[in-house]
């Protein structure tokens, strides 16, 4: 694993590089149409496409056997077949980075067997690097990072999407927590959790494969766990790669401890 961790982080490095070349200059912006993840404008940019060009090109001639998920790609079923995916956002908060917001990361994941094995998120704007390896602990900047250990939710920082603040999905929970805090990037808030940065993470609405997988491996190493809010594991490489029910991820006890709250009154929340 030390051979696909090297080139995964030297490319989203690079990759980095690339989507900063964009980033203060003109590019196209496309929608890419309705989606239940998403209320409004659902884009897609110039910086999006050129960063999943490079990151294919790279990971897949350095690994040819090696299957290919990515969220700007066509998907192929061959990876069905694959023991080992590349997972990959090539550019996860794009309407962050479309509003200067630096909330935005490049996402790779290696996952084996449907599990998370390997994940890198990077925000070059804030020089971070977040990764793990399976057995080997999760690292920020190459520091060793772990999990928040906070358990009650009264105490925690909870970590959600400033869409669905927006939209109000989270006014029953405003409550519950110490802190709602909203940040861009499904991925970036997961690197944060695992970085304890704040306590815990949690999402109400579906997501793709592509959003979370580097990320739940980060948490996993950090010391916790994600589940979906039917209270199921996430797995990869699904051939329906919509993770429907939304997400909570963090400690464990403090995932327990947050699942059980959001589960409470299944009646009040809403999935937009």
């Amino acid at each position: 694993m030390k051979h696909e961790f090297e080139v995964a982080r030297s490319a989203a490095l690079e990759s980095g590089k690339i989507l900063l070349d964009y980033y203060d200059n003109d590019y196209k912006i496309d929608d890419k149409g309705a989606s239940p993840m998403y209320s409004g404008l659902n884009p897609v940019t110039d910086a999006d496409r050129a960063s999943d060009e490079y990151l294919k090109s790279t990971l897949t001639s350095e690994f040819p056997h090696y299957g290919w998920l990515s969220e700007e790609t066509k998907d192929s079923p061959d990876r069905l077949s694959k023991e080992r995916v590349w997972i990959v956002d090539p550019l996860d908060g794009t309407k962050e980075y479309i509003e200067k917001v630096p909330m935005w990361v490049v996402s790779i994941a290696l996952v084996e067997n449907k599990e998370p094995v390997l994940g890198i998120l990077y925000n070059p704007v804030k020089e971070e690097l977040f990764s793990a390896v399976k057995g080997e602990g999760a690292k920020l900047n190459g520091e060793r990072v772990s999990c928040s250990t906070e358990t009650d939710p009264s105490q925690m920082v909870i970590l959600n999407s400033r869409t669905e603040t927006r939209d109000g999905l989270w006014l029953p929970y405003k409550d519950k927590f110490k802190e709602l805090k909203g940040i861009g990037s499904v991925a970036y808030k997961l690197g944060l959790t695992g970085a304890a940065k704040a306590d815990i993470f949690a999402t109400l609405r579906p997501k793709n494969e592509w959003d979370i997988c580097a990320g739940h491996c980060i948490v996993n190493e950090a010391g916790g766990k994600m589940i979906d809010l039917n209270g199921a594991e996430v797995t990869y490489n699904n051939k329906n790669t919509l993770i429907a029910s939304g997400m909570v991820a963090g400690y464990p006890k403090a995932v327990d401890n947050t699942f059980a709250l959001l589960t409470a009154g299944d009646s009040e929340r809403a999935y937009g």
